[in-house]
């Protein structure tokens, strides 16, 4: 069985979860007998249930929840710009800031490469890569650009193809390397509603039509509805024409399960301070062993073997700390288990959706196919997508209601509001937004 029928058959199982009403914490606590309480200080284990069962332990969440310390100024379901450090890993991270700065240039030229070579095993480990094959940057946005940037197989009259859900950086940057190599740029729109059909429908047309294709751009969950693509499936339809593809992953590494064999692709950039939760300015880029030959150099910098991905990328000098503490921010989500906090998430997403699917003027931009959806969903009032109309949206969720979320823009058939909620998030969280959202579309 292929790894991605694996995933899509993990995430199918998982659909399910939202389907069943959840106590409060306390009633599902006492519910269930269990003993567990939200104890900062606790160890954790990945729940040992059924993922039918796993998500709606509100002990267990709980205890998950303690390692979080979230503000009491509003009740924040924005946690797709910045995933937040858990309490371990950001003591662990204060802990490598005093070591870096009392031992300075000693450690940092003495201990700090084998431990910078540690970071990247672990993340080369949790991907399924070799750590030949994995660079560090500073985020996601730096390593893709590194990828789109100095790709060097396109030629004058080439084509390029990207889709309105990609993030706007990677669509100008894709755009620079176009203009720069005189190719063409193709640009698609993903249906709304999106099904698995429609969507493998629109990129076998477009490759299909523009046969001089060089290279794909694929977000795995954009940043916008959080819809996921079948890139395992796209890329596959990319390369059976010789077309090339880069995947940004940034919201999808730490969201839901991967491993560079899901993606199929040569290229991919990660970001490491969303979904895994290590310290901002962190991130890799995955080029597949053998085609570092289709990505220039870096500045023409030699201080790495041009046979070595560390020669596409040079950030300079890395904040030490951070990189230190990947390792830390790994161990804290092998902790809670991958298809446990996917589940979860899942969970915490349909909590609120299902709440609002049937009212009146509510348009939800991810679909129920567990395969095509994660934590993050978008979603419009009254068909209402101009930027001024879900800037006032998100405030007066945050205004009136005390809920944080986000306007996002760039979709084909206009702008909506995001929604993340995260591992310390409730289902009175999501309860919270769903009566919001009613008594806002109730005023029309």
């Amino acid at each position: 069985m292929s790894t991605h029928r694996t995933r899509r058959d993990f995430v199918k199982r998982a659909a399910i979860l939202g389907a069943a009403a959840v106590a409060s914490p306390s009633a599902a606590a006492a519910a269930s007998g269990s003993p567990r309480a939200a104890e900062p200080d606790a160890p954790l284990t990945p729940h040992p249930g059924a993922l039918v069962d796993v998500a709606r332990d509100e002990a267990y969440w709980a205890q998950v929840a303690a390692k979080y310390r979230i503000t009491p100024r509003t009740t924040n379901l924005e946690a797709g710009f910045f995933g937040m450090m858990a309490q371990p890993v950001l003591e662990a991270y204060h802990r490598h800031i005093d070591r870096v700065n009392s031992e300075s240039s000693y450690f940092a030229r003495r201990e700090y490469p084998a431990m910078f070579r540690t970071a990247r095993e672990r993340v080369a480990a949790f991907v399924g890569a070799k750590p030949s094959e994995l660079a560090f940057s500073r985020n996601a946005t730096e390593a893709l650009q590194a990828l789109i940037g100095q790709y060097n197989r396109l030629q004058p009259g080439d084509t390029i193809i990207y889709a309105d859900l990609d993030y706007n950086a990677m669509q100008w940057a894709m755009n620079a390397l176009a203009a720069r190599c005189q190719a063409k740029v193709v640009t698609l729109d993903i249906p709304e509603p999106a099904s698995h059909e429609n969507i493998l429908a629109t990129y076998a047309t477009a490759l299909a039509a523009n046969p001089r294709t060089k290279l794909l751009l694929l977000t795995h969950c954009n940043n916008k509805t959080g819809l996921l693509l079948p890139v395992g499936e796209i890329t596959a339809l990319a390369k059976a024409r010789g077309v090339d593809v880069v995947v940004d992953a940034a919201h999808s590494f730490g969201q839901v399960p991967l491993t560079m064999a899901d993606m199929g692709a040569d290229f991919v950039g990660l970001n490491l301070h969303k979904w895994i939760g290590a310290p901002v300015g962190a991130g890799a880029l995955y080029i597949r062993e053998g085609c570092l030959g289709a990505i220039d150099r870096a500045h023409a910098d030699e201080s790495a073997p041009l046979d070595r991905i560390e020669s596409r990328i040079h950030t300079g000098t890395t904040h030490f700390a951070t990189m230190m503490t990947i390792p830390d921010a790994i161990d804290f989500q092998l902790s809670i288990g991958m298809p446990q906090k996917a589940a979860r998430l899942r969970y915490l997403r349909d909590r609120w959706v299902h709440a609002v699917a049937d009212v009146k003027g509510v348009t939800i931009l991810t679909p129920e196919d567990a395969t095509l959806t994660g934590a993050i969903t978008g979603f419009r009032l009254h068909n209402r997508g101009t930027g001024d109309a879900n800037r006032a949206l998100a405030a007066t969720l945050h205004d009136e209601f005390g809920i944080f979320t986000n306007q996002r823009t760039g979709l084909a058939k206009g702008d909506c509001v995001r929604v993340t909620p995260a591992l310390y998030n409730t289902p009175a969280d999501a309860d919270k937004l769903a009566a919001a959202i009613r008594t806002i579309a109730a005023r029309g």
